[in-house]
């Protein structure tokens, strides 16, 4: 018998039957019209292409997984797993505009955080270009000479070799960038106000950054997932 009262999700036609039961004993039907099998009220919700993308900009926002499923009215397990994907698919490199050599000045900086819990700290090593803003060095490991190597590594040849660096007097920039070009600088000297801003935004739009969150990361692959998914975000979003 016709069931007047279903519509099909798929077509919206009312020619729809019965069609047996699924696995959990809930009635299926099926739609006469385009042959869309379907069950009332699904608990398995399909996700649209817009919710993804309202949750992708919501993640770059200061909003836990709990506020943003509340948003997108999805549930957070499958929230969860869609960011788990989503973090594990961000490119783990920076994509910087080409620069002339000579007149190349960097900004570094190193920001704290952790995962899980605040013993295992996971510091987030960055380098800005002063004149474009771009962030064109990016490393999240321990506050070691080995991170500052890392920071260096990740830089494009070009800084690497004719930058001029300014940062704070932490030892490890000391060891590992070259003498000639590195200025160790207090804050009060303003030269390292750009990076310094940076790292206030990055702990004001990254909810598991903010300090004294409730919304820390658990996993340390989220955790530089997101890192990253929020800085190749905001270097798209710099003026030509």
């Amino acid at each position: 018998m016709s069931l007047r009262l279903l519509h099909c999700p798929s077509c919206s036609s009312k020619n729809t039957v019965k069609n047996g039961k699924i696995h959990n004993g809930k009635q299926n039907h099926k739609c006469n019209d385009c042959g869309r099998q379907f069950v009332q009220d699904p608990q398995n919700k399909i996700i649209d292409e817009a919710t993804k993308r309202l949750i992708d900009k919501l993640l770059l926002e200061k909003i836990p997984l709990a506020g943003i499923a509340r948003v997108a009215e999805v549930s957070e397990v499958w929230l969860q797993q869609y960011v788990n994907a989503k973090y594990g698919q961000v490119p783990r490199q920076l994509e910087v505009s080409a620069k002339k050599r000579g007149g190349l000045t960097l900004e570094c900086d190193e920001a704290w955080s952790f995962v899980a819990n605040k013993a295992n700290k996971q510091w987030i090593w960055l380098a800005l270009d002063r004149s474009t803003r771009e962030i064109v060095g990016v490393h999240i490991g321990d506050r070691s000479q080995e991170g500052a190597k890392a920071l260096c590594s990740s830089l494009p040849p070009v800084y690497r070799q004719c930058a001029v660096c300014y940062s704070d007097f932490w030892q490890a920039y000391q060891a590992v960038l070259p003498s000639k070009r590195h200025r160790a600088v207090g804050k009060d000297s303003g030269q390292t106000n750009h990076i310094e801003r940076f790292n206030c935004t990055l702990r004001q739009r990254v909810s598991r950054l903010v300090r004294k969150t409730l919304s820390f990361s658990k996993k340390l692959e989220n955790h530089i997932g997101a890192i990253w998914f929020f800085i190749h975000h905001y270097n798209a979003s710099l003026p030509l």
